[in-house]
């Protein structure tokens, strides 16, 4: 092929994902419903990001980075997170609770609308609630067994009973995320739920039944959600504040860096490669924003499977692997964990025992291991993400440390949705899996929950697949314990255990690193120019009513 050839080629390409990503922004038409909502396509004032895929937003169901950050400007909850770690009354005003911590009840705002007009009751939040327990997916986690019952005790008041003591439930509540009743029994089919069918399962892949500043025009699946203003948000508006929010599902280096050059992209994900980061860092008007949001990378090892089903095995892994290097050069900026649970959250154990790079404990622990002698027999798989490129590096450098002690490991490279469906088993889930995962509320305790209790075994934020007894009633003791300290001082103890039964590698603190326009006015990025803490709730940093558009030329 001639070089004019080539060149006529790649601009076709780059013109055509151009047209693609950019058809619900950049120009100035501002068109409006009978209710005032922005209806156009087009755009002037438009935050458009990058994600590793298109969000799902059903509340019931979504529970990715995604799908959080789309959740935080779709819908509304009780209390918001804060960036400095507080909860700040949101759809309750103010709350009480029993001296046993049983029962909880929330007064609600009065007169917030939902995005069809709808207005916004007690029975919603019933609602939201059973609806999210009885789905059993996503959050739901965080609830089911935990509450007995959802209750309006009037128009504007909601009573929740508790089955036992849980101490973060306030904090849990920045997850339920309340939906209008009535639109979504409204467009329910028939399905597994009794008198509630599908629970409207099918109609909110594409659509909201939310109260929150945005409202879902356009969810293509595999392309990008767009939403636009809602005019009658209960918060109201400042000057400047984006019309709307775009959420494109790629993480493709080049598409990133010819939609931030032309001024179609205003803010990347965080899966960027180093190299892919100092090429957009040069692109006039760009810069980077680096924070600890609360995002750990974690190489899981499968507890089930051999040959990492022998303690002595991941623990001959764990001290081979090259920590320092990840963090000097292939992940500059970030920290070496320090265990199972984040430096910055709540709860956190800094006097935990640890793994670091050293030959002798690794063959040492490996001439322990049942597999000692005949290693050849049992290669280890680990798979990388393919929507994140940098965790390629991760991988090769796990097998170059492990091939130092003798281990073979075999390299996979798995799309993050067939990762979701692969880890559903212990038998598919790969003996080593190279994941972020991110606290869903500001304690210690979401971690160890989301990450090594037995009822998180299935998903992809626990490809260990522990199932270890002790630790569950460790957790569970833990988090039933009302007093902050003494359920803190529980959860550092229940790291203690975990880093001596090494179920995963903990390989860095993430200093998560964006590219965003001079043009907007990011809430975050300026508190960590501060040095000020930036919230660790995943997706709440991405709450783009707080944002500002000054300009998009």
């Amino acid at each position: 092929m001639s070089k004019n050839k080539k060149w006529t080629l790649a601009t076709v390409l780059v013109l055509m994902v151009a047209l693609l990503l950019t058809g619900c922004g950049g120009g100035k038409e501002n068109n409006q419903d009978a209710q005032g909502n922005s209806t156009a396509a087009n755009q002037e004032s438009i935050i458009r990001s990058t994600a590793s895929d298109v969000p799902n937003i059903d509340p019931g169901v979504g529970s990715d980075y995604a799908s959080s950050i789309a959740f935080a400007n779709v819908y509304d909850t009780l209390v918001f997170p804060a960036h400095d770690g507080s909860l700040k009354p949101w759809l309750a005003t103010d709350w009480q609770t029993s001296e046993d911590g049983l029962t909880w009840v929330f007064n609600l705002r009065p007169g917030v609308k939902f995005h069809n007009g709808d207005e916004l009751t007690a029975d919603d939040v019933v609602f939201s609630m059973q609806r999210m327990i009885t789905i059993g997916e996503g959050y739901g986690y965080l609830f089911s067994g935990v509450v007995k019952e959802a209750k309006a005790l009037d128009k504007n008041k909601v009573q929740f009973t508790l089955n036992k003591k849980f101490g973060p439930f306030l904090s849990t509540l920045v997850r339920l995320y309340v939906l209008d009743k009535n639109q979504v029994m409204a467009n329910k089919k028939p399905g597994p739920y009794g008198d509630m069918g599908d629970y409207g399962k099918d109609w909110l892949v594409t659509h909201d039944a939310g109260s929150g500043p945005y409202m879902v025009k356009e969810l293509k699946k595999e392309e990008y959600m767009y939403a636009v203003k809602f005019n009658d948000f209960w918060g109201g508006w400042e000057k400047d504040a984006p019309e709307a929010i775009k959420i494109i599902g790629t993480t493709a280096g080049p598409t990133v860096r010819t939609l931030m050059t032309q001024k179609q992209l205003e803010q990347s994900d965080q899966w960027q490669t180093e190299e892919a980061l100092k090429a957009l860092d040069n692109i006039p008007g760009v810069s980077i924003d680096a924070g600890f949001t609360g995002s750990m990378l974690n190489i899981m090892l499968n507890n089930k499977k051999a040959p990492t089903d022998d303690v002595h095995f991941r623990k001959a892994l764990a001290y081979a692997f090259d920590y320092q290097t990840v963090v000097d050069k292939l992940f500059p900026g970030c920290k070496k964990a320090q265990g199972p649970v984040q430096f910055n959250l709540p709860g956190f154990n800094p006097n935990l025992p640890q793994y670091e790079r050293n030959l002798d404990k690794a063959k040492a622990e490996l001439a322990q291991s049942k597999y000692a002698g005949k290693l050849d027999q049992y290669p280890v798989d680990i798979v990388w993400i393919a929507n994140v490129p940098d965790e390629e590096k991760i991988a090769l450098l796990f097998q170059a440390n492990a091939a130092e002690i003798g281990i073979k490991v075999n390299i996979v490279k798995t799309p993050w949705l067939s990762f979701v469906d692969q880890v559903a088993t212990p038998d598919n889930t790969p003996n080593a899996s190279v994941v972020f995962v991110s606290p869903h509320y500001n304690e210690a305790g979401s971690m160890l929950e989301s990450r090594y209790h037995s009822k998180s075994t299935g998903t992809w934020e626990q490809g260990e697949w522990l199932k270890n007894p002790e630790i569950d009633a460790d957790i569970e003791d833990a988090l039933g314990t009302l007093d902050q300290n003494e359920r803190y001082a529980k959860y550092q103890k229940i790291q203690e255990k975990l880093v001596d039964l090494c179920p995963s590698i903990w390989v860095f603190d993430q200093a998560e690193k964006r590219a965003y326009q001079d043009y907007i006015q990011w809430p975050g990025a300026e508190l960590n120019k501060q040095g000020k803490p930036v919230s660790s709730v995943m997706g709440y940093n991405f709450y783009y009513h707080d944002y500002k558009v000054t300009s998009q030329k």
